[in-house]
């Protein structure tokens, strides 16, 4: 499928724009829930930090180094794939399979249109360049969550938060991090086009391409995160 899909386009311009609309989709309409789960995740950790820290030798500037680097190495790209992967993933995979399904698919073949450089393609591209600005989305408003959190609640001062998190912060580790999330948006993409473009049947296939999908790309995503981290760290 892949090979396919790497075929010279026969109309640029119709595959450029069917590329920004796909980017439109599935950048600005993930905007809002990975925000709501990063803040929350960055005010969870900073909570649960605070709690564990019974020693009292150990400064509290410690809770902003564990915030921004667990945010920017594990929170920020996983956590929030995983979640692109139950919302892009399972909606990729139900509109191919509906394509299919409704025999969309085959029109486009009647055509002349390579279907999988026209689909998949503007896809895989899409999520290739929103997911890891998404992720950068998250980690920011993981970080900003903690530090809110921490302020609100009293647990440690505004300027205690920052000074943690400047004496940790490693530029290698946003690399890091956006390696991981280039890897799992072509994960979250392939696979779910893959799942979605081979359907064969109805509406009941379909549902099941799409959560195959989902489990898939998650499998996927955690197996990465465990080999990049080996490679990489």
């Amino acid at each position: 499928m892949l090979r396919l899909m790497l075929r010279k386009p026969e109309n640029g311009r119709m595959y450029w724009e069917e590329t920004v609309r796909q980017m439109s989709s599935i950048g600005l309409g993930s905007v809002g829930i990975v925000a709501f789960v990063a803040v929350f995740m960055g005010g969870v950790s900073a909570v649960q930090t605070v709690y564990q820290l019974v020693a009292p030798y150990i400064s509290l500037t410690v809770v902003g180094s564990i915030v921004t680097n667990s945010s920017i190495l594990e929170l920020g790209p996983s956590i929030t794939s995983l979640v692109l992967a139950g919302k892009i993933g399972s909606n990729i995979a139900s509109e191919l399979g509906y394509m299919r399904s409704s025999e969309q698919i085959d029109a486009l073949e009647i055509m002349g249109v390579n279907p999988v450089s026209y689909l998949v393609g503007p896809k895989v591209v899409a999520c290739l360049t929103m997911i890891p600005l998404l992720v950068i989305t998250s980690i920011i408003m993981s970080i900003l969550g903690g530090m809110v959190i921490c302020q609100l609640t009293g647990l440690i001062t505004f300027d205690q938060f920052i000074e943690g998190a400047r004496s940790s912060f490693l530029p290698y580790d946003v690399f890091f991090a956006m390696c991981k999330a280039v890897t799992f948006a072509f994960f979250i993409s392939s696979v779910s086009a893959y799942h979605g473009y081979h359907v064969h049947g109805g509406a009941l296939e379909v549902g099941r391409a799409s959560t195959k999908a989902v489990v898939y790309c998650c499998v996927l995503i955690l197996l990465g995160d465990y080999i990049l981290a080996q490679l990489l760290l």
